[in-house]
């Protein structure tokens, strides 16, 4: 499968564009609004991954060229960027092709950071109103610590929660977040339950920065 991460070059695109190219053989490709960053950030992936004896390729394009080439995209842009996003690729999604929205609204306040979703209810839902209808929108992700993520010496023993409308778009988001090793996906219901779950992200990092040794915290159910 052809996977884009559209935003690619920051954190979480970094970490699940370098997890996905050393523990699958999906095809990833890097996206930017500026092509030649994402041009170099693929080529840094390559090299990352090339010293711990991963040969692979990974492609950079700017957005809306990685978004037509792809099945399933991964809009890796901060929350106030995704429906302009989702706007600037939509003519080149096609029916059945999936989006997947990893963000949450933070805003800090003096005492850390809280929950700040967008009027539509939570960013998911956000993404859900902006895509067209014959595309699938998934959202998976949120909760993981892009630096642990991106450094695939990490072991992760992690989850990952997923919501949805569409069966068919989270059971393909769930797979392939299981196909990166030491991440479990999880069933959280439909785009209704997504402000649930992108809460849990502010929480996460609140714990992180007040507790020593907890910088790359996730989230284990049992």
């Amino acid at each position: 499968m052809r996977i884009a991460l559209l935003g690619g070059t920051g954190d979480i695109g970094e970490g699940l564009a370098l997890r996905w190219a050393y523990h699958t053989d999906h095809e990833v490709l890097v996206g930017s609004r500026d092509p030649e960053k994402a041009r170099e950030k693929a080529d840094e992936y390559e090299t990352e991954l090339s010293s711990r004896g991963r040969d692979r390729k990974v492609n950079g394009f700017v957005n809306e060229m990685a978004a037509e080439r792809a099945k399933v995209v991964v809009l890796a842009v901060p929350p106030y960027h995704v429906a302009d996003t989702v706007e600037a690729v939509a003519d080149g999604l096609e029916d059945g092709d999936v989006l997947v929205t990893p963000a949450a609204g933070m805003k800090r306040g003096d005492d850390g950071f809280h929950y700040h979703p967008p009027s539509a209810g939570s960013v998911t839902r956000l993404v859900a109103d902006a895509a067209p209808d014959d595309v699938g929108v998934v959202g998976a992700f949120h909760n993981l610590a892009a630096g642990r993520l991106a450094n695939v010496d990490a072991e992760l023993g992690i989850d990952t929660l997923v919501v949805s409308d569409d069966p068919d778009a989270k059971e393909t988001v769930m797979r392939l977040a299981e196909e990166i090793d030491g991440l479990r996906a999880l069933d959280a219901g439909g785009v209704g339950n997504a402000a649930e779950v992108e809460s849990v992200t502010p929480l996460l990092v609140n714990v992180a920065q007040n507790n020593d040794g907890m910088h790359d915290l996730g989230v284990r159910f049992q």
